[in-house]
């Protein structure tokens, strides 16, 4: 069934707002203060994100593709597997969406962001930084990580056996999520998804947050630029290698 274009691209508005519910509130249960989950550690928070894109592919692959990241459709475009006069309603729907997700995970930890003092505590639940303060390091874990994650995603989705089977292919990308954050998350988060870092730290910035500190503008491109790239190289590899 072919879905208009309204529709592709409220299911990329409402998926990404699921990614930032499920990903950034897992970071704001256990670094908040005072929360249920506080100091419950880098696994909830690895889950969290893996849910939060196994359940839009599961709601919407059938809709939109549930790309719900920027680097995604832009990188399906370059290689020719996405139209390109769709890709820029697509990125503005995803944009909004994670501003209504973080927004939302905002509102329901109202209370914590009050009482959290830790500034770095309170900017880990909108965007990433590097854990060693080093931009190229910084470059290097958000393009090599948004790589894995879009290879293995479209290697998963787009081989016959993912085709045949979406439901358990959107449980397996899932998982690559979970795995890539327990793996890969330590240096930067990480972000692999310029909407899910752009967005909720514009509104890091706007918020009226006690303690929150500075949004870091300064170090901003790497989250949108590094995955990109790591996505166009991640797509040209599947291309080339694997798809029929």
């Amino acid at each position: 069934m072919e879905y208009s274009l309204f529709t592709k691209l409220a299911a990329e508005f409402f998926g990404t707002a699921i990614l930032m519910i499920f990903g950034n509130g897992s970071v704001a249960n256990v670094e908040l203060k005072n929360t249920k989950g506080h100091h419950a550690g880098w696994l909830n928070i690895a889950m969290g994100y893996g849910f939060g894109v196994m359940f839009p592919v599961l709601m919407f692959g059938a809709v939109s593709g549930a790309h719900i990241n920027p680097a995604m459709t832009i990188a399906q475009a370059v290689t020719g597997m996405f139209p390109w006069n769709e890709v820029l309603p697509y990125i503005i729907a995803q944009l909004l969406g994670a501003a209504l997700g973080q927004f939302i995970v905002y509102l329901t930890y109202y209370p914590h962001y009050k009482e959290t003092e830790d500034a770095d505590a309170i900017l880990a639940t909108f965007c990433t930084t590097d854990a060693d303060n080093k931009k190229l390091n910084y470059f290097i874990n958000e393009m090599f990580g948004t790589l894995v994650l879009v290879f293995g995603a479209l290697c998963c989705l787009m081989d016959p056996w993912g085709e045949k089977d979406p439901a358990a292919a959107a449980i397996v990308v899932g998982f690559i999520v979970w795995g890539l954050v327990t793996s890969m998350g330590g240096p930067t988060g990480p972000g692999l998804n310029p909407a899910r870092d752009l967005m909720p730290r514009i509104l890091h910035a706007i918020l009226p947050i006690p303690s929150k500190g500075t949004s870091r503008w300064n170090e901003a491109w790497i989250p949108v630029v590094a995955p990109i790239v790591g996505a166009i190289i991640g797509a040209w590899m599947f291309v080339v290698f694997f798809a029929a």
